[in-house]
Parts: C-alpha cells; structure tokens; sequence
C-alpha cells in the first residue's frame, strides 16, 4: 500500500519574492517577519546599507538611483515609503518633502521597472485615509467617495496617481489607505499617552478611524497573496471612535488619569501650526470592502486591540 503524505506548509500562496521600500519603518519593521513567517522571501530598499539580516539594495530618489539587481527574480514590490507627515512642523520645505518623498520614489520604481526586463506582478502600495481630506465629519467615507481638498487630501490623490501607474506595465496595483495606526512601537498610540494625564483633543466629537498594526500587517499580507484583490482599500477597524471616547478607553488601557476638559484648538494651533487640522478634524472610514474581500479582523473593537496593547507593554 502506497501512503501519500501531504507537506501543510507554513505559507497559504506559493512564496514570493518580495522587494520592499521602506522596510524599515514601523510597518515594514513588523510586516517583515510576519512575511518570513509565511515562507517569503524578502529584500530591501535602503538610502542605507544593511546589518546583513535582509538582502539590502541602496537606493536614492533624489539621485534617481537604484543599486543594480534590486529586482533580479523579484515579484512583488510593497512601496512603503514616505517621509512622515507628523514628525515634523509643515514649513513649505517639509510639505515638498511629504510629497515628492512618494511621488519621486514611485516615479523612480515606475521607471527603472519600464525600462529593465523583470517579473513584477505586484506592486501593493501604501495610501492614507487623508485622501479623504483632514476633517469629513460624521459622513462614512468609501473607497468611492470624492477626495477632500487640503493639503494631506492633495499630497495622497499625487500619491495614488504615481503608484497607479504601474497599471500600465500590466502590474496589479492594489493602494491601501491606512487609517491611524495603533502600536506600542510608534505612530498615534505613544503621542497620546505621552502627556502625564490623557485628554480629549479639540472638541473631541472628531472621528478617529483606527487600525490595530497586527490588522494592517495582515492586509498587507492579504493584497500580496490574494491575486483577485485590485484598486483601493481602506485599512481601518471597522467600528471608528471619537476622539473623546477613544481617550478615555486608551487611558483605562494603559492606566492613566483620564481628564476630560479638552484641549483647546487654538493651543494646538499654537503648537502645531497647520498640522493641527490632522487632530482637530477626522474621518469615518468604512472598513467594508476590505472585509467583503474576506479579510477577518483580529481587532474589530477598541478596547479589545488597546488592552492587547497594553498586555504587550
């Protein structure tokens, strides 16, 4: 009798080979091993060269360079990088750099995969729900609705237009708009509870359209895999907050004093500058597509994916 053995792999797609930009910032540093995990294969895009843990390739958008046999047997591109929109007051030399960050990045990919023989199939890239603009109310924003016309609003509608590009290569582009991403690592979480108590920001009516990281990564994970995914998706929770309610849960999480006399919008005016529209405003994002697509999330509620949060600190 003949026994047939079955090999269940750790993967649930045939591996890929996978070039990544910006991989070494907060999502790229926790997307990395859950792709390892999985039986991928992974390299970098660097401005830098590597530890020796990744195959690194240096490149350089403003030189328009990319270091030779970045994308030899490469398949999959996973375009992350983007200077940070929050790190930094919004002087007119820092808007410059938000933009062209992206676009010049996505325009050097675009370009050098023109113009050199190679087999990429994929190219997932990262967006925001600031396409939506910084302040949209009580309204639920699909991946149909109009774009807002500010700043953020202008830097992703650029964005999206130099990775949507890559469509005429005959790539499969799938843009995913990140909504506010919760880790203990960086992004939102840490700003919040820096301060010694934890207050409402403005009104504190806005809505904050949130993301546990561990759902992000496994979207991401999800648009390299599954090959009937194209187009855009929102990446956000699909239960949205306020801003009032979700402080309140974060400070019970993480065991803070919870004050709820907000802070005034002319002092994060002061502080801020222009940036202070991202956390006066907000947007109510629908999490509907990504979920009709078959992705479950791990964290579907608030105070589920902060108490998770907070067992990790």
């Amino acid at each position: 009798m003949f026994i047939l053995r079955v090999e269940i792999k750790k993967y649930t797609s045939m591996p890929h080979n996978i070039l990544i930009s910006g991989g070494t910032g907060l999502v790229g540093s926790q997307l990395i091993p859950a792709l390892h995990s999985k039986g991928h294969k992974i390299s970098l895009l660097s401005r830098s060269k590597g530890d020796g843990s990744e195959s690194v390739f240096q490149w350089n958008h403003k030189e328009s360079y990319i270091q030779k046999g970045a994308f030899d047997g490469v398949d999959t591109l996973v375009h992350l990088a983007g200077a940070g929109v929050a790190d930094k007051r919004w002087t007119d030399d820092r808007k410059k750099e938000i933009i062209e960050s992206r676009t010049l990045s996505s325009n050097l990919l675009f370009e050098t995969l023109k113009n050199q023989p190679n087999q990429v199939k994929t190219l997932v890239a990262a967006s925001a729900i600031g396409y939506y603009g910084m302040d949209t109310g009580d309204q639920l924003m699909t991946e149909t609705s109009v774009s807002g016309n500010d700043f953020l609003a202008h830097v992703v509608k650029e964005w999206e237009a130099s990775t949507k590009q890559f469509e005429s290569l005959g790539i499969r582009v799938v843009q995913i708009r990140i909504g506010v991403v919760l880790a203990k690592e960086g992004g939102a979480l840490p700003k919040i509870l820096q301060p010694p108590v934890a207050a409402p920001l403005a009104s504190g009516h806005q809505y904050m359209s949130w993301i546990h990281m561990n759902d992000l990564v496994g979207i991401i994970v999800k648009a390299i895999e599954d090959e009937k995914m194209t187009g855009v998706f929102n990446a956000v929770a699909p239960k949205p907050e306020n801003n009032r309610d979700f402080t309140k849960l974060a400070a019970k999480a993480f065991r803070k004093i919870y004050l709820p006399i907000p802070v005034p919008g002319f002092l994060l005016k002061l502080i801020l500058g222009e940036m202070a529209q991202i956390v006066m405003g907000g947007n109510k994002v629908s999490a509907q597509k990504i979920q009709n697509a078959g992705y479950n999330f791990q964290f579907g509620e608030l105070e589920g994916a902060l108490s998770h949060l907070a067992r990790k600190a």
